[in-house]
C-alpha cells in the first residue's frame, strides 16, 4: 500500500506531468496545404474560386481577391487572427500561412497555436465539399 507521503508525491508527480503536457501541446508546426486536388470535372477556375469563397465565408473567413488566381483569406476570432494565401488553379490551390495576431506564432520554430491547424483543415474540408457539389 502506499504511504500519505508517497500518495502525496503520487500526486506532486501527476500535476507536474499535466502541467508540463498542456504547456507543450499548445503549439504546434505550421501545417500549409499545398497542391490540394481539384476535381477533374472542374475545367474553370472561377468555380474554384467560387468554392474557395463560399467554403470560407461559411466558416467566418473572410476571402478576398489578391491577384491573378489568387485570393487571401483572414480569420478573426476574438482577439486572434489568422491571415492565408490561397492560389489556385482548374487543377489545384493551396492554403499558405502568411501572418497571425495572437496566436504564438514563432518564425524560427515555424510553430503556431494548434488551433490554426485546425481551422486550415477544417477550410480545407469545407472547399472540398463545395468543389464535390459543382
Amino acid at each position: 500500500m502506499l504511504t500519505l507521503i508517497s500518495k502525496k508525491s503520487l500526486l506532486a508527480a501527476i500535476v507536474m506531468f499535466s502541467i508540463v503536457l498542456s504547456a507543450c501541446g499548445r503549439t504546434a508546426p505550421v501545417k500549409d496545404l499545398e497542391s490540394q486536388p481539384v476535381p477533374t470535372n472542374i475545367t474553370s477556375a472561377d468555380k474554384v474560386k467560387k468554392a474557395i469563397k463560399l467554403a470560407g465565408v461559411s466558416l467566418g473567413w473572410i476571402i478576398t481577391e489578391n491577384g491573378s488566381n489568387k485570393l487571401r483569406g483572414v480569420l478573426n476570432l476574438r482577439s486572434h487572427q489568422a491571415v492565408i494565401s490561397i492560389p489556385y488553379s482548374t487543377k489545384e490551390y493551396s492554403l499558405i500561412y502568411q501572418s497571425s495576431v495572437n496566436l504564438d506564432y514563432d518564425a524560427t520554430e515555424k510553430t503556431i497555436h494548434n488551433n490554426y491547424n485546425g481551422w486550415i483543415q477544417n477550410l480545407n474540408n469545407n472547399i472540398q465539399v463545395q468543389l464535390s457539389g459543382m
